[in-house]
């Protein structure tokens, strides 16, 4: 892949992203208000960087999505931030950023026939992309996002050792996966994180990151199979020092090769002295 610039966006309105999508973000069916109503939550992903002097204000944007703060007809939404490391040399080192969700946004800005990378940039169910700052145009990619039934898998956890969580998922997608395949994902996140920055464009600021993702795992891939099917698979996430479970979760969602997805079905993590 060449090379691309970066670009840290506040609230300017020289550039058009609220509506990007890929060509074939309207394939399926429009769906009525009844079937509104028992689909499962919008995926909404957030690509932040504690370097960019702008992304607090999206963080902050993202976090009451998460929440449910907002009032109106906005869907259940189901959120994830990744913390890009393509701001560090600007002087303060984002203690969440890796370049492995810099390669999962180099992979949007391709679907999505972008022409660089950007922070705060905005992804919803990987089909439509806006400037994280700008809350009218996250809700209105939000409100036409197509939304699917979650899946319906059961968890089980468990800790083999103190620094590795296992989590065994067995159940049905409850959407159908046709020949082209798609890869079932599992996200670990963490909330209520608070940094004090004394470097870079935040430079004197307490910064309060929610939904940032810690591990993100392959749970299976699965081509042909009907959205009834029974699949199952495990995952292991490393732990990091001071995991604390209360302030952590798991997402699971289903995403095809353009990265579109298809589910989403959200865990909690049980108490400690039940795994």
């Amino acid at each position: 892949m060449a090379p691309r610039p970066f670009v840290c966006f506040g609230r300017r309105r020289g550039r058009d992203t609220s509506a990007s999508k890929p060509p074939d973000a309207n394939a399926t069916a429009d769906q009525t208000q009844e079937e509104q109503r028992r689909m499962g939550p919008v995926l909404v992903e957030l690509f932040s960087s504690q370097g960019c002097g702008t992304s607090p204000e999206a963080e902050g944007v993202v976090s009451r999505l998460g929440r449910g703060d907002f009032e109106g007809d906005l869907p259940p939404m189901a959120v994830l931030a990744f913390h890009v490391e393509y701001w560090d040399y600007r002087g303060w080192r984002d203690p969440f950023g890796s370049s492995i969700w810099t390669v999962r946004q180099k992979a949007y800005v391709d679907v999505l026939h972008l022409d660089t990378l950007y922070t705060p940039q905005v992804v919803v169910n990987g089909r439509a992309q806006c400037v994280g700052t700008d809350p009218d145009a996250v809700f209105a990619a939000v409100r036409s996002a197509p939304r699917f039934t979650s899946p319906a898998m059961q968890a089980t956890f468990q800790k083999p050792d103190p620094g590795t969580l296992q989590v065994s998922f067995t159940g049905a997608l409850q959407t159908k996966v046709d020949g082209s395949g798609a890869d079932v994902m599992v996200a670990l996140y963490e909330s209520g994180l608070v940094t004090d920055c004394d470097q870079g464009e935040n430079k004197g600021r307490v910064l309060t990151n929610d939904y940032v993702v810690r591990r993100l795992e392959k749970l299976v891939s699965v081509k042909d199979v009907s959205a009834k099917k029974n699949i199952s698979g495990s995952v292991h996430f490393t732990l990091w020092d001071g995991f604390n479970r209360a302030k952590c979760g798991l997402l699971l969602f289903v995403q095809n090769a353009s990265l579109q997805t298809f589910g989403v079905q959200q865990f909690q993590i049980p108490q400690e002295d039940t795994i």
